[in-house]
């Protein structure tokens, strides 16, 4: 049985509705963003007032300036596109997984993803031996998934058999006073109870003024963020989900910060410096 989601359960969503009523109005978005679009505009004048006099680095800086803030949101916008045609492609293959495990083909829905397009189109017609392939393709899925790869491979990549269980990899997790160092996602400082959250399906799951703490996120999270006070994600780069949607909500937001989610513990009060890309542990 699947997880319901707030994307599925009318309930769910109603409630993640709630949370974000109930945030203080000092959270609003709306006013985190127009703190931030005021705080731009007068740094690019400050900056600007500063190269009076050579026009031409003035002119080249406030066209990148001005370049920034319509090319910025233009790429989000493809992110969306993008993900919306994923999405519609991903309904129409889960229906025809739903249809070939009712003809006992497919030993789940999602066993779409083990074929190639044209052995699902072989499996259509000629439903014999494809349950046998998926399964073993499942298996080295499955092996693959449990193991944590290497966080830099040069070359070659050693055997998937040398690389560790993620279930025998142990992390030390901070105490109160330790810290760790991700990079800067938005700035900003924020204190909070973290919460750590595996996958978005509760967006319950985080109260207003929580910290979010995150393996990574990506649009399904997004319910989340609205009333975070904070967000921290164990992976992400300059351009990454959690820091466009941080960055357009103002909250602050510290990326890339190495297996946050299994160090900081769930509870513990943090503050996170979207500045500096540090996020300190304050009492566990």
């Amino acid at each position: 049985m699947s997880c319901p989601t707030w994307e599925t359960d009318p309930d769910l969503a109603l409630a993640a509705i709630d949370r974000m009523r109930v945030s203080p109005g000092s959270a609003a978005p709306e006013g985190h963003q127009a703190d931030l679009a005021a705080e731009r505009e007068r740094l690019i004048g400050e900056i600007s007032a500063m190269l009076e006099g050579d026009p031409e680095v003035q002119g080249q800086f406030l066209a990148g300036a001005h370049g920034a803030s319509v090319l910025m949101p233009g790429r989000e916008r493809t992110k969306t596109n993008c993900v919306k045609f994923i999405q519609e492609g991903r309904m129409a293959a889960r229906e025809f997984g739903r249809r070939m495990v009712e003809r006992g083909v497919f030993p789940e829905v999602t066993s779409f993803a083990m074929l190639r397009f044209s052995e699902q189109r072989q499996a259509i017609d000629n439903a014999e031996g494809w349950r046998e392939t998926i399964e073993r393709r499942q298996e080295v899925f499955d092996t693959a998934s449990s193991r944590q790869e290497p966080f830099v491979i040069v070359g070659e990549a050693e055997p998937l058999s040398s690389w560790a269980r993620r279930d025998a990899v142990i992390v030390e997790p901070v105490g109160s006073g330790d810290s760790i160092q991700g990079m800067s996602g938005c700035p900003g400082i924020s204190e909070g109870r973290a919460r750590v959250i595996l996958d978005s399906h509760d967006p319950t799951a985080l109260e207003p003024g929580d910290v979010l703490i995150a393996p990574l996120t990506d649009p399904s999270w997004t319910p989340l963020f609205v009333p975070a006070a904070g967000v921290v994600v164990d992976v992400g780069a300059a351009l990454s989900h959690a820091i466009i949607v941080s960055r357009e909500l103002g909250i602050p937001c510290v990326v890339s910060a190495t297996d946050a989610t299994k160090r900081i513990p769930d509870g513990a009060r943090v503050r996170v410096d979207g500045d500096t890309g540090v996020v300190t542990v304050l009492e566990v």
